[in-house]
């Protein structure tokens, strides 16, 4: 059992030391497994545990929305995506639809990637 442990520790710590963007980009990651485990269980006919999948996703997409600065203008456009998102999802989990779920993934990777973009920008600049 030391594996698994030392999993859960490596973990945590990554957790805790990330800075703000790292946790943000940690989300979008979830956020993608997530729905990509919710994809394969509705091909597989596990409703049960596609309908926790896509609640995890919802989670995550509601996370971030509530934690928007709305002061600044990218907020409200971010804003606009994760409630497009979560309504998508909403309808997701009512169908099982695996097609709705692949087109939320494409724009979580979609907004991943961009932040991934900002963040090697920044970096690059010494912001972060």
């Amino acid at each position: 059992m030391p594996l698994p442990n030392a999993y859960t520790q490596y973990n945590n710590s990554k957790v805790l030391t990330a800075s703000p963007a790292e946790l943000t980009l940690m989300l979008y990651e979830g956020a993608i497994k997530f729905c990509n485990i919710a994809e394969i269980t509705i091909e597989q006919k596990d409703i049960a545990k596609a309908h926790t999948n896509i609640v995890k996703t919802q989670r995550i997409i509601d996370y971030l929305r509530q934690t928007l600065d709305m002061k600044y203008q990218v907020a409200q456009d971010f804003e606009r995506i994760y409630v497009y998102l979560s309504k998508r999802l909403v309808e997701a989990n009512i169908k099982k639809d695996k097609e709705i779920l692949e087109e939320v993934n494409t724009h979580l990777r979609s907004v991943r990637d961009t932040w991934k973009e900002v963040m090697r920008i920044n970096r690059e600049k010494g912001i972060i």
